[in-house]
């Protein structure tokens, strides 16, 4: 199938509830993607009421009392996005028609490698810049970022009326994709947190995730994975019912804002290499099954495999990365996650929580307990809710109310659902942990305590900052804001305009100011290396023959990512291999003296 070209080689990937909810409706003019979280349909609420006011279109509260609230809510909202950014598209296409300047400093955002920068480069070097050819070279050649949603898998908590459990199609995840799936946009999902085997056989309720008789999907799936061999299972899972993903976005297990899914010690450079080399091969058996798939649903086939896409997000901060990412790996589009927190045109993060993230530095970013999916979550000293969680704790309140509940995962009381940073089940740990106290030694009851009032309270916490940007009451528990960016962020230490961050993505210009930044492979190893001797350092006293396994496993793993980096950066004599080198030789001892414990 023929490639669909995108305006640029990155996109932003989503951050948190918040931080890219309306990031289309801020970039997508100028043909950025990005990604929306649809997992708060209280925030997205909001959101529709904020933006149908501000741009004057219609807008019909959807309360509680419908009954598919939530799916409805996310339609709406999709729906509305869709109309601003195609409205805003159209004028701003008028505007580099109509000013010389607005064209110019467009182009300068652009990829030096761009084809449609040339184009429009060749057309005013003819002198054929009239006002019209230029229209018509834009109306052709120009496209929109895409209107991407992002759904967390595991988010998928099961619903309850009047104690009556509701049926699986209304569990959070399932509503989302709906909502996703009824709206007008022609977009993508992105799946992330790994497989949901429920949810993944909801797509086949959908028609525009189908190919039709041209072969085109009008909704597409992302896949967000780890390693090769996820990806495989996944994508064969799916291409069994017919279902097509259309692009791979590997994300480092670490060296990433949020949620952090560490590989088995397998590093992003040889995982992208094993893409690399094994693309066609996956395209070609996905593509085996995926037909077969369709023949049984008797639904048309391609008469060729459809586009699939690898993206890669994860660490990334210069414009030479992101050049080496697309030469080497030949990946299709890099994500620039963290980074774009400091963009205020891109992102929604209040006034307060951006000077935190410009000052920060590598020790305030660290990887964090406090979220209650029992996944390590990547997150930043000083935030407002960091504040008020700890004000709890020091009189006694530990815990949450828990208005939302979309992490109320937790059947620990019952079947439905309790979240481990609410009050209510803090409340009950905490009782539990006192009846054991004369048993434990102070260090183990005080460390056993921390770890159950560190949660936080996600729901609210990474919503707060688009309410208090945008001027929006917040009700309920005083909860401030949580936010989740990359160890990326102590490298970038001032606001910047969109435009100087393009610059800076494309090699046109640079905002780092730190030029001690380590290169984002090495960054990553460093980080594994740390996470494995943690991971030794909190072993209980009962050591298990899997576990010594598993750490040896995970050793030989970082050894073998080091060999091959060391190979990769030997091509060239030049000071920046040269440093990473040393840096790979510096890590590679670091990693030897890691002493695995024996059973014994």
């Amino acid at each position: 199938m023929a490639s669909s070209k995108s305006l640029h080689n990155f996109h932003i990937p989503v951050m948190g509830l918040a931080y890219t909810i309306d990031s289309p409706i801020r970039v997508a003019q100028y043909g950025i993607s990005s990604v929306i979280s649809i997992i708060d349909d209280e925030l997205i609420e909001k959101m529709n009421s904020f933006y149908s006011e501000k741009f004057s279109l219609p807008y019909q509260e959807i309360t509680k009392k419908a009954k598919d609230y939530r799916a409805e809510r996310i339609t709406s909202y999709l729906n509305l996005v869709d109309t601003v950014v195609k409205d805003k598209f159209s004028q701003f296409k008028t505007e580099l028609s109509e000013s010389k300047l607005a064209l110019d400093n467009f182009m300068a955002t652009l990829p030096n490698s761009s084809s449609i920068k040339e184009g429009l480069l060749s057309l005013l070097d003819e002198g054929t810049a009239i006002k019209d050819t230029i229209k018509n070279y834009l109306e052709t050649h120009l496209k929109a970022g895409d209107i991407d949603v992002n759904i967390m898998t595991k988010v998928d908590k099961d619903n309850f009326e009047k104690g009556e459990q509701l049926d699986i199609a209304y569990n959070d995840a399932h509503a989302s994709l709906r909502g996703f799936a009824q709206s007008k946009l022609s977009s993508s999902v992105v799946l992330s947190a790994g497989m949901n085997p429920r949810l993944y056989s909801y797509f086949e309720n959908f028609k525009d995730f189908f190919p039709d008789a041209n072969g085109v999907l009008k909704k597409k799936i992302i896949l967000k994975v780890s390693d090769y061999r996820s990806a495989t299972i996944q994508g064969k899972f799916l291409a069994k019912k017919g279902l097509w993903v259309s692009e791979y976005r590997i994300e480092s297990g670490l060296n990433c804002g949020g949620h952090a899914f560490a590989t088995e010690g397998f590093l992003l450079g040889p995982i992208l290499e094993e893409f690399k080399t094994k693309k066609s091969e996956l395209i070609q058996d996905t593509h085996d099954v995926f037909i077969k798939g369709l023949s049984l649903k008797e639904s048309p086939i391609p008469t060729q495999p459809l586009e699939l896409k690898i993206s890669v997000q994860g660490g990334v901060g210069t414009a030479e990365e992101q050049e080496f990412l697309l030469d080497h790996y030949s990946v299709d589009s890099v994500g620039w996650g963290t980074p774009f927190l400091l963009v205020p045109e891109a992102t929604s993060v209040d006034q307060e929580t951006r000077e935190l993230l410009a000052n920060a530095k590598e020790k305030d970013l660290y990887l964090s307990g406090i979220s209650p999916l029992g996944v390590p979550f990547n997150t930043i000293n000083g935030t407002t809710n960091e504040l008020h969680k700890q004000k709890r704790i020091d009189t006694n309140k530990a815990g949450s109310s828990c208005p939302k509940k979309f992490l109320a995962l937790s059947k620990a009381f019952g079947a439905e659902g309790i979240c481990t940073a609410s009050k209510k089940y803090q409340d009950a740990m905490l009782q539990e942990l006192e009846t054991k106290k004369v048993t434990l030694s102070p260090v183990v009851y005080e460390n056993s305590k921390a770890k159950i009032t560190e949660k936080a309270c996600l729901c609210v916490g990474l919503a707060n900052a688009s309410y208090l940007e945008n001027g929006i009451n917040i009700k309920g528990q005083e909860q401030g804001v949580v936010i989740c960016p990359g160890p990326n962020m102590a490298y970038f230490d001032k606001e910047v305009t969109l435009a100087e961050m393009m610059k800076h993505i494309n090699g046109n210009g640079a905002i780092l100011s730190n030029l001690n930044r380590p290169n984002m492979f090495v960054k990553e190893l460093k980080m594994y290396i740390d996470y494995l001797k943690n991971d030794i350092k909190s072993i209980s006293e009962d050591l298990s023959v899997k576990q010594m396994k598993k750490w040896n496993a995970f050793k030989n793993n970082l050894f073998d990512g080091i060999t091959y980096y060391q190979n990769l950066f030997a091509t060239s004599i030049s000071s920046e291999y040269k440093v990473i080198q040393t840096e790979l030789q510096f890590y590679k001892e670091e990693l030897v003296a890691v002493k695995i414990p024996d059973s014994n």
